[in-house]
């Protein structure tokens, strides 16, 4: 009789639902949860954290050889505050890698578009034909571009074929604009699944909704298509902004010296100049440089709640 009365009371209500609730969910204890996470944990341990570390302390040595391995400055951060060599070519990566990224999404955007929306059965075919470059390596990629680009290449030879010009462009190749060209052309299936993603979130219903309240086509575009699938546009920028502020490769081989990015000159500085604690400090202020703009970018979406949640 008391078991039944505890049952009816509230407290005894509580527990019930209690331990049921925690029979149902079967959330696994502290240390099943960390044999879980600890695989991962150690991974990103070793490769992340340690790396990191070792590049921090390498930045405040004199030399990463000899004796002078062991003394500590500020020499190479100096350097870089006094070199606007350094900061002007930063400077320039930075802008290379906003021109990539606003024109991949652009590019991407209308193929994710059509993916999304005007593909029908053949949706999975386009897709994997849009992904089929990223198949090859990146470095035939870049260097088919070179055959295409060049003074004696595919596009000026076709362009004098047609009598469009008399003599070779010369501005194509071993220029900002051969990099630009080669990243965006590179980049622009990896912009698009993001944006794909975000088309396919979008509730056919809405676009219905828009028509019978009298929306032409375009304008259920720009109020209900285009600001639904900004997460997709501003994972698509990240995506592409990041990887190519410290892209060395590229403008390696189709930029020349005046395509050169800041990845070149951290490539130099750690297998030319063996100079290590200039090329850690360099590496380190890229990053520092991209992490802050997206700190803030991040704190933005959260408080406007364009990426699906607003703070309070």
């Amino acid at each position: 009789m008391s078991d039944e009365k505890s049952l009816n009371t509230p407290e005894g209500l509580k527990e019930d639902r209690g331990g049921t609730e925690k029979k149902i969910t079967g959330i696994p204890r502290k240390r099943q949860l960390a044999l879980l996470v600890a695989p991962s944990a150690i991974w990103l341990i070793i490769l992340l954290v340690l790396p990191l570390i070792t590049m921090v302390t390498l930045s405040f040595q004199k030399s990463a050889f000899g004796a002078d391995s062991d003394v500590f400055t500020f020499a190479s951060y100096i350097n870089f505050w006094q070199n606007s060599a350094y900061q002007n070519l930063l400077m320039k990566s930075l802008w290379i890698s906003l021109l990539v990224a606003v024109f991949s999404i652009v590019l991407a955007y209308p193929v994710a578009y059509f993916l999304a929306f005007h593909a029908g059965d053949k949706q999975g075919l386009l897709l994997n034909i849009m992904i089929i470059p990223a198949w090859t390596s990146f470095l035939l990629r870049v260097l088919a571009w070179r055959l295409i680009l060049g003074s004696n290449g595919l596009l000026n030879t076709f362009l004098m074929w047609l009598g469009v010009i008399q003599e070779p462009i010369s501005g194509l190749f071993y220029s900002v604009n051969a990099v630009v060209i080669t990243l965006v052309y590179i980049w622009i299936p990896f912009a698009a699944l993001p944006i794909y993603v975000a088309l396919l979130r979008i509730e056919p219903g809405l676009l219905e909704a828009a028509s019978d309240l009298g929306a032409r086509p375009w304008q259920g575009f720009f109020k209900v298509t285009l600001p639904l699938s900004i997460p997709g546009v501003l994972a698509s920028f990240l995506y592409v902004f990041i990887p190519t502020v410290g892209e060395y490769v590229t403008p390696a081989l189709v930029g020349g010296p005046n395509g050169l990015m800041i990845g070149n000159i951290i490539w130099d500085q750690f297998m030319r100049g063996l100079d290590w604690p200039m090329g850690a400090t360099l590496s380190l202020m890229v990053m520092l440089i991209v992490i802050i703009p997206l700190v803030i970018m991040a704190k933005a979406a959260q408080q406007t709640g364009i990426l699906g949640g607003k703070s309070e």
